[in-house]
């Protein structure tokens, strides 16, 4: 029988809570399945802020990605030499980066210039998204 970690609520719970809400006002949708228009944050919104070249781009980044990933899988299952596997992987790694950088790029254009214009709790509140985004794309 596998033993069950235990995990630290306080600041795993808020990392999550970070990673499922939006500080920012920059998304509006429709919830899945309610028919109503959420209030901007959160699961299921969409994002109003987008720059069309850096959608674009995202995309395109993507599907080479998607690619890439197969044809990991295709070494993989060819028992090709783990070294040219890993390489793969790390340039798929890189390339999701990117992605993560350019979506970055959008919500500091879009939401967090917003928010830092505001004082209070949602200027904190976005400077901590930020601050967390940035430490994630570190990694």
């Amino acid at each position: 029988m596998a033993k069950r970690r235990t995990i630290k609520r306080g600041s795993v719970s808020a990392a999550r809570s970070t990673m499922n809400k939006a500080v920012c006002d920059c998304a509006t949708g429709v919830a899945s399945g309610t028919g109503k228009a959420r209030d901007g944050v959160g699961p299921g919104a969409h994002a109003v802020g987008v720059d069309p070249d850096i959608k674009a781009a995202n995309l395109k980044h993507l599907k080479r990605i998607e690619g890439q990933v197969r044809g990991i899988a295709a070494m993989i299952q060819e028992d090709r030499y783990c070294a040219d596997i890993i390489q793969q992987a790390a340039a798929v790694q890189e390339s999701l980066r990117s992605v993560a950088k350019n979506l970055l790029k959008n919500h500091l254009r879009h939401c967090a210039a917003d928010a830092m214009h505001e004082q209070g709790k949602k200027r904190e509140d976005m400077i901590e998204e930020v601050l967390s985004l940035v430490s994630r794309i570190a990694r």
